[in-house]
Protein backbone atom coordinates (compact mmCIF):
# COMPACT_ATOMS: atom_id res chain seq x y z
CA UNK A 1 0.00 0.00 0.00
CA UNK A 2 2.62 2.42 0.58
CA UNK A 3 4.86 1.23 -2.63
CA UNK A 4 1.88 2.10 -4.66
CA UNK A 5 1.17 5.60 -2.89
CA UNK A 6 5.12 6.44 -3.53
CA UNK A 7 4.60 5.20 -7.12
CA UNK A 8 1.77 7.94 -7.47
CA UNK A 9 3.67 10.71 -5.54
CA UNK A 10 6.24 10.40 -7.79
CA UNK A 11 4.68 10.29 -10.97
CA UNK A 12 2.87 13.32 -10.31
CA UNK A 13 5.88 15.05 -9.16
CA UNK A 14 7.47 13.91 -12.57
CA UNK A 15 4.47 14.90 -14.12
CA UNK A 16 4.68 18.50 -12.32
CA UNK A 17 8.48 19.17 -13.12
CA UNK A 18 7.59 18.54 -16.50
CA UNK A 19 4.72 20.86 -17.21
CA UNK A 20 7.18 23.55 -15.11
CA UNK A 21 9.50 23.44 -17.75
CA UNK A 22 7.16 23.32 -20.63
CA UNK A 23 5.23 26.45 -18.97
CA UNK A 24 8.54 27.81 -18.46
CA UNK A 25 9.71 27.03 -22.57
CA UNK A 26 6.82 28.60 -24.03
CA UNK A 27 7.18 31.80 -21.94
CA UNK A 28 10.52 32.38 -22.94
CA UNK A 29 9.83 31.14 -26.70
CA UNK A 30 7.53 34.27 -26.96
CA UNK A 31 9.34 36.39 -25.13
CA UNK A 32 12.43 35.83 -27.16
CA UNK A 33 9.89 36.28 -30.73
CA UNK A 34 9.14 39.39 -29.12
CA UNK A 35 12.21 41.08 -28.48
CA UNK A 36 13.86 39.72 -32.09
CA UNK A 37 10.89 40.79 -34.09
CA UNK A 38 11.90 42.98 -37.18
CA UNK A 39 10.73 46.62 -36.66
CA UNK A 40 8.52 48.07 -39.63
CA UNK A 41 10.99 50.07 -42.53
CA UNK A 42 10.57 53.69 -42.18
CA UNK A 43 9.33 55.85 -44.85
CA UNK A 44 11.48 57.23 -47.66
CA UNK A 45 11.81 60.74 -47.67
CA UNK A 46 9.82 62.50 -49.88
CA UNK A 47 12.23 65.02 -52.29
CA UNK A 48 10.99 68.23 -51.62
CA UNK A 49 11.70 72.02 -53.91
CA UNK A 50 11.12 75.40 -53.14
CA UNK A 51 8.01 76.89 -54.40
CA UNK A 52 7.23 80.18 -54.67
CA UNK A 53 4.50 81.75 -52.93
CA UNK A 54 2.21 84.76 -51.56
CA UNK A 55 3.65 85.60 -48.17
CA UNK A 56 -0.08 88.02 -47.76
CA UNK A 57 -3.33 88.57 -49.83
CA UNK A 58 -2.51 90.00 -52.96
CA UNK A 59 -5.79 91.94 -54.44
CA UNK A 60 -5.84 91.90 -58.21
CA UNK A 61 -3.95 95.23 -59.66
CA UNK A 62 -1.35 95.81 -56.74
CA UNK A 63 1.90 95.93 -57.28
CA UNK A 64 4.12 93.25 -55.61
CA UNK A 65 7.04 93.82 -53.24
CA UNK A 66 9.54 91.88 -52.50
CA UNK A 67 8.64 91.42 -48.99
CA UNK A 68 4.61 89.27 -50.24
CA UNK A 69 7.13 86.64 -52.08
CA UNK A 70 8.55 83.58 -49.72
CA UNK A 71 9.96 80.50 -50.47
CA UNK A 72 7.85 77.43 -49.21
CA UNK A 73 9.25 73.88 -49.24
CA UNK A 74 6.48 71.90 -51.36
CA UNK A 75 6.95 67.62 -52.19
CA UNK A 76 8.51 67.44 -55.92
CA UNK A 77 6.28 65.24 -56.74
CA UNK A 78 3.10 67.71 -56.49
CA UNK A 79 5.10 70.75 -58.17
CA UNK A 80 2.96 71.44 -60.91
CA UNK A 81 4.72 72.95 -64.36
CA UNK A 82 2.49 76.70 -63.62
CA UNK A 83 4.66 77.05 -59.99
CA UNK A 84 8.15 79.15 -60.04
CA UNK A 85 10.72 76.98 -58.65
CA UNK A 86 14.47 78.10 -57.59
CA UNK A 87 15.66 75.25 -59.89
CA UNK A 88 14.11 73.05 -63.01
CA UNK A 89 12.06 70.72 -61.87
CA UNK A 90 12.64 67.17 -63.68
CA UNK A 91 9.41 65.89 -64.58
CA UNK A 92 8.70 62.08 -63.22
CA UNK A 93 9.49 59.32 -65.61
CA UNK A 94 6.78 57.06 -66.81
CA UNK A 95 7.09 53.67 -65.63
CA UNK A 96 8.18 51.21 -68.46
CA UNK A 97 5.99 49.09 -70.61
CA UNK A 98 5.60 45.25 -70.34
CA UNK A 99 5.65 45.13 -74.22
CA UNK A 100 8.02 47.18 -76.36
CA UNK A 101 5.88 48.01 -79.44
CA UNK A 102 7.00 47.63 -82.86
CA UNK A 103 8.20 51.44 -83.54
CA UNK A 104 10.17 51.25 -79.90
CA UNK A 105 12.59 53.12 -80.62
CA UNK A 106 10.97 55.83 -82.33
CA UNK A 107 8.60 56.26 -79.57
CA UNK A 108 11.79 56.42 -77.29
CA UNK A 109 13.02 59.19 -79.22
CA UNK A 110 9.89 60.93 -78.86
CA UNK A 111 9.65 60.78 -75.14
CA UNK A 112 13.19 61.90 -74.95
CA UNK A 113 12.23 65.03 -77.45
CA UNK A 114 9.25 65.30 -75.32
CA UNK A 115 11.55 65.54 -71.81
CA UNK A 116 14.11 67.83 -73.60
CA UNK A 117 10.83 70.09 -73.51
CA UNK A 118 9.51 70.00 -70.91
CA UNK A 119 13.27 70.33 -69.03
CA UNK A 120 13.57 73.64 -71.50
CA UNK A 121 9.92 74.83 -70.30
CA UNK A 122 11.13 74.43 -66.79
CA UNK A 123 14.45 76.39 -66.23
CA UNK A 124 12.33 79.00 -68.68
CA UNK A 125 9.86 79.69 -65.47
CA UNK A 126 12.71 79.39 -63.11
CA UNK A 127 14.14 82.45 -61.55
CA UNK A 128 16.54 81.00 -59.75
CA UNK A 129 17.25 82.10 -56.09
CA UNK A 130 16.50 85.71 -57.12
CA UNK A 131 13.21 85.21 -58.21
CA UNK A 132 11.20 87.66 -55.59
CA UNK A 133 13.67 90.23 -56.88
CA UNK A 134 13.01 89.46 -60.42
CA UNK A 135 8.84 89.76 -59.72
CA UNK A 136 9.48 93.06 -57.57
CA UNK A 137 7.12 95.79 -59.49
CA UNK A 138 4.77 93.41 -61.10
CA UNK A 139 0.81 93.35 -61.10
CA UNK A 140 -1.83 91.01 -59.98
CA UNK A 141 -3.91 89.83 -62.70
CA UNK A 142 -5.84 88.24 -60.01
CA UNK A 143 -6.66 88.09 -56.45
CA UNK A 144 -3.68 85.87 -54.81
CA UNK A 145 -4.48 84.58 -51.52
CA UNK A 146 -1.63 83.93 -48.56
CA UNK A 147 0.42 80.76 -49.27
CA UNK A 148 -0.72 80.06 -52.54
CA UNK A 149 2.10 79.63 -55.30
CA UNK A 150 2.87 82.24 -57.65
CA UNK A 151 2.02 81.33 -61.58
CA UNK A 152 2.41 83.64 -64.36
CA UNK A 153 -0.72 83.31 -65.81
CA UNK A 154 -1.92 85.89 -62.38
CA UNK A 155 0.89 88.34 -62.56
CA UNK A 156 2.32 90.91 -65.15
CA UNK A 157 6.05 91.58 -64.98
CA UNK A 158 7.00 94.95 -66.15
CA UNK A 159 8.74 94.14 -69.49
CA UNK A 160 5.55 91.92 -70.60
CA UNK A 161 2.32 93.30 -72.71
CA UNK A 162 -0.76 93.78 -70.79
CA UNK A 163 0.92 95.31 -68.06
CA UNK A 164 -0.76 98.86 -68.95
CA UNK A 165 -3.75 97.04 -69.05
CA UNK A 166 -3.47 96.01 -65.52
CA UNK A 167 -2.33 99.36 -64.07
CA UNK A 168 -5.53 100.96 -65.06
CA UNK A 169 -8.02 101.79 -62.38
CA UNK A 170 -11.48 100.13 -63.17
CA UNK A 171 -13.98 102.36 -65.87
CA UNK A 172 -10.68 103.78 -66.87
CA UNK A 173 -8.79 104.57 -70.72
CA UNK A 174 -5.07 105.27 -71.53
CA UNK A 175 -4.76 107.77 -73.85
CA UNK A 176 -1.53 108.61 -75.30
CA UNK A 177 -0.92 112.59 -76.11
CA UNK A 178 2.58 114.31 -77.87
CA UNK A 179 5.01 115.98 -75.65
CA UNK A 180 8.15 117.72 -75.81
CA UNK A 181 10.58 119.02 -73.22
CA UNK A 182 8.85 122.62 -73.49
CA UNK A 183 5.32 121.35 -72.47
CA UNK A 184 6.03 119.18 -70.14
CA UNK A 185 7.85 121.30 -67.29
CA UNK A 186 11.38 120.51 -68.81
CA UNK A 187 10.93 116.75 -68.42
CA UNK A 188 10.16 116.28 -64.81
CA UNK A 189 6.97 114.86 -65.18
CA UNK A 190 7.05 111.23 -64.19
CA UNK A 191 4.76 108.60 -64.34
CA UNK A 192 3.13 108.54 -61.08
CA UNK A 193 2.82 112.33 -60.93
CA UNK A 194 -0.59 114.40 -61.63
CA UNK A 195 -0.94 117.08 -64.41
CA UNK A 196 -3.29 119.47 -65.52
CA UNK A 197 -3.35 119.96 -69.42
CA UNK A 198 -4.11 122.93 -71.41
CA UNK A 199 -4.73 123.60 -75.12
CA UNK A 200 -2.91 126.23 -77.37
CA UNK A 201 -5.00 126.48 -80.68
CA UNK A 202 -5.19 129.97 -83.08
CA UNK A 203 -8.82 131.99 -83.48
CA UNK A 204 -9.25 134.50 -86.07
CA UNK A 205 -9.52 137.62 -84.24
CA UNK A 206 -12.96 139.71 -84.55
CA UNK A 207 -12.57 142.00 -87.40
CA UNK A 208 -10.68 139.31 -89.53
CA UNK A 209 -7.42 141.08 -88.89
CA UNK A 210 -4.88 138.09 -87.63
CA UNK A 211 -5.66 135.84 -85.00
CA UNK A 212 -5.88 135.04 -81.59
CA UNK A 213 -3.61 132.57 -79.56
CA UNK A 214 -5.72 131.26 -77.32
CA UNK A 215 -4.91 129.05 -74.04
CA UNK A 216 -7.61 126.90 -72.33
CA UNK A 217 -7.20 124.33 -69.74
CA UNK A 218 -9.06 120.73 -71.06
CA UNK A 219 -8.71 118.66 -67.98
CA UNK A 220 -7.10 118.95 -64.31
CA UNK A 221 -5.32 116.15 -62.05
CA UNK A 222 -4.94 113.58 -64.40
CA UNK A 223 -2.38 110.29 -63.68
CA UNK A 224 0.00 110.32 -65.55
CA UNK A 225 0.89 106.30 -66.36
CA UNK A 226 3.99 106.32 -68.57
CA UNK A 227 6.15 108.54 -70.59
CA UNK A 228 7.11 106.59 -74.04
CA UNK A 229 7.43 103.34 -72.61
CA UNK A 230 8.96 104.08 -69.23
CA UNK A 231 6.57 102.93 -66.58
CA UNK A 232 8.84 103.66 -63.26
CA UNK A 233 10.72 106.04 -62.25
CA UNK A 234 13.42 104.26 -60.06
CA UNK A 235 16.77 106.58 -60.13
CA UNK A 236 15.38 108.74 -62.50
CA UNK A 237 14.94 112.45 -61.34
CA UNK A 238 13.52 113.67 -65.14
CA UNK A 239 12.46 111.95 -68.09
CA UNK A 240 11.88 113.28 -71.51
CA UNK A 241 10.08 111.43 -74.18
CA UNK A 242 7.66 112.15 -77.30
CA UNK A 243 4.53 110.58 -75.51
CA UNK A 244 3.15 110.75 -72.60
CA UNK A 245 0.21 108.11 -71.38
CA UNK A 246 -2.63 109.53 -69.59
CA UNK A 247 -5.14 107.61 -67.28
CA UNK A 248 -8.51 109.48 -68.04
CA UNK A 249 -12.09 108.33 -67.98
CA UNK A 250 -14.07 108.04 -71.44
CA UNK A 251 -15.62 110.93 -71.32
CA UNK A 252 -12.57 112.85 -70.26
CA UNK A 253 -10.68 111.16 -73.54
CA UNK A 254 -13.14 111.83 -75.94
CA UNK A 255 -12.15 115.98 -74.49
CA UNK A 256 -8.63 115.20 -74.99
CA UNK A 257 -8.63 113.70 -78.33
CA UNK A 258 -10.63 116.72 -79.60
CA UNK A 259 -8.15 119.21 -77.74
CA UNK A 260 -5.22 117.48 -79.64
CA UNK A 261 -7.05 117.73 -82.77
CA UNK A 262 -7.66 121.65 -82.19
CA UNK A 263 -4.16 122.78 -81.17
CA UNK A 264 -0.73 121.88 -79.13
CA UNK A 265 -1.07 120.19 -75.33
CA UNK A 266 0.94 121.65 -72.98
CA UNK A 267 0.83 119.70 -69.23
CA UNK A 268 1.59 121.41 -66.16
CA UNK A 269 2.97 119.35 -63.14
CA UNK A 270 0.48 119.32 -59.92
CA UNK A 271 1.46 119.45 -56.34
CA UNK A 272 0.99 116.03 -54.81
CA UNK A 273 -0.45 118.27 -51.86
CA UNK A 274 -3.34 118.97 -54.59
CA UNK A 275 -3.19 115.09 -55.73
CA UNK A 276 -6.70 114.58 -53.87
CA UNK A 277 -8.34 117.39 -55.70
CA UNK A 278 -11.42 117.05 -58.01
CA UNK A 279 -9.86 115.46 -61.76
CA UNK A 280 -11.37 115.57 -65.13
CA UNK A 281 -13.16 118.66 -67.79
CA UNK A 282 -12.30 121.91 -67.20
CA UNK A 283 -15.12 124.41 -67.80
CA UNK A 284 -13.37 127.65 -69.41
CA UNK A 285 -14.75 130.44 -67.95
CA UNK A 286 -13.20 134.04 -69.60
CA UNK A 287 -11.23 136.21 -66.89
CA UNK A 288 -13.19 139.19 -67.59
CA UNK A 289 -13.68 141.55 -70.82
CA UNK A 290 -12.58 139.67 -73.96
CA UNK A 291 -10.37 137.62 -71.97
CA UNK A 292 -7.66 138.89 -74.20
CA UNK A 293 -3.87 140.24 -73.45
CA UNK A 294 -1.28 141.61 -75.26
CA UNK A 295 1.86 139.87 -75.18
CA UNK A 296 5.07 141.32 -77.36
CA UNK A 297 7.54 138.70 -78.54
CA UNK A 298 10.78 139.48 -80.43
CA UNK A 299 9.00 143.14 -81.13
CA UNK A 300 5.98 141.83 -82.71
CA UNK A 301 2.66 142.22 -80.49
CA UNK A 302 -0.13 139.85 -80.15
CA UNK A 303 -3.53 139.08 -78.54
CA UNK A 304 -3.48 135.86 -76.09
CA UNK A 305 -6.91 134.85 -74.87
CA UNK A 306 -6.36 134.02 -70.89
CA UNK A 307 -9.12 131.48 -69.52
CA UNK A 308 -9.25 129.65 -66.21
Amino acid sequence: MKTSRYVVLGIAAVAGILLFFLVRGMIGGKATTEATATPAPAPAPVASAHVLVASRNIKAGEHIAEADLRWQDWPANMVTPAYITDQPIAPTPEPAANTAPANGSEDAAAKAQQTGNDIAAAAKRTLGPNARTALVGAVAREDILANEPIIEAKIVRADQGGFMAVMLAPGMRAVAVPVSVDNTAGGFILPGDRVDILVTHQTPRAGGSGTVDSVQPVLRNIRVLAIDQQVNTEDKQNLIGATATLEVSPVDGQALVLAKASGTLSLMLRSYADAAGPSGIVTAIPTGGDGSVRVFRNGQSSDVLVTR
